[in-house]
């Protein structure tokens, strides 16, 4: 067959189920997201293996592995998709997302810095209105490229909180939290005068910092200020970090609405900071590629809405 011929045979279709093959690395994944049958996708990984001359997806232990074919062929098959949806997309793109009948997966990397309800009030939002909707949650660290898996389809929303959020995404603000010390009660009661020095001074526990090269948004201002503060604990498991300065003289930095959530549980208190901090701002990311599709735009409305009703509860807490 010419090089011609087998361009010819080729449809915007099976570039599409080509790109979810390699970012699911399942053939019944695959089919799951293209709500097509496993044995119609085997069918089409087939038709493209010979189309390529190339495996494409290879067993590697329990699982599948894109060749390196495969994976120089996911940037091209992306573009060619956006530039077709932008092509062809215009009358898809105003139909809207019905919901309560929708089958998608939604996968989204996420910190628990904003709240510690934030993840499991979207998730029971979400499941509420759409109820065959599934969704992914991924963690935030300093190894998860989230620009590239942005870009590449293999996630769908980033939430968290940046002091320059990156320019080259899509971005909405969430919400702005003012930073506060949250520390045991014993610590508390005999700190004396709470100042700048004490609080450098103090032994203080973070969590470990989702944006690479950088020691994190607190850290990032203090050396801004050319200031430093006496880490001794660094962890990645943040929502355990309030039981930890309850029982320590630990000090947690942090915003005022995830502090809040613990005031009437543990023996802790939160302290207003004696470093000035500007606000504390959570955003959500997305790239080019979901930015015109309507259920990625229903997704995005649920966040924004979820995190503002949690962050007017804590305005009206704070008030009382």
């Amino acid at each position: 067959m010419t090089a011609d011929a087998a361009f010819g045979k080729i449809e915007l279709h099976l570039i599409r189920v080509l790109q979810t093959l390699i970012i699911e690395r399942s053939v019944s994944r695959a089919a799951m997201r293209l709500g097509s049958t496993q044995p119609a996708v085997s069918a089409q990984l087939r038709r493209l293996r010979v189309l390529t001359g190339d495996a494409l997806l290879v067993r590697a232990g329990n699982a599948m592995t894109p060749t390196e074919t495969a994976m120089q062929l996911l940037g091209p098959a992306t573009a060619l998709l956006r530039e077709a949806d932008r092509l062809f997309g215009a009358h898809a793109r105003q139909r809207s997302f019905e919901a309560a009948s929708a089958e998608a997966t939604f996968r989204i990397a996420a910190s628990d810095y904003l709240d510690p309800l934030f993840l499991p009030e979207l998730v029971a939002q979400v499941k509420r209105l759409a109820p065959q909707v599934r969704l992914e949650l991924l963690p935030l660290t300093g190894e998860y490229d989230y620009p590239k898996r942005l870009s590449a389809g293999e996630v769908d929303l980033v939430v968290g909180n940046w002091l320059q959020p990156p320019g080259e995404l899509h971005l909405g603000r969430l919400i702005s939290d003012e930073i506060v010390c949250l520390v045991g009660d014993a610590f508390a009661s005999g700190r004396g005068r709470w100042t700048a020095e004490r609080y450098l001074a103090a032994e203080h526990v973070a969590p470990m910092p989702f944006h690479a090269n950088s020691p994190g948004v607190v850290d990032d201002h203090l050396a801004s200020l050319g200031l430093a503060r006496n880490v001794v604990v660094k962890s990645a498991h943040f929502g355990l970090i309030p039981t930890m300065v309850a029982q320590s003289r630990l000090v947690l930095t942090t915003g005022r609405l995830f502090c809040s959530r613990y005031v009437d549980a543990l023996p802790v208190k939160i302290l207003r900071c004696p470093v000035p901090f500007p606000p504390l701002n959570y955003y959500q990311l997305w790239h080019d590629v979901t930015h015109a599709s309507a259920p990625a735009k229903w997704l995005r409305e649920q966040v924004r809405e979820v995190a503002r009703n949690l962050a007017g509860h804590g305005m009206l807490r704070r008030a009382a």
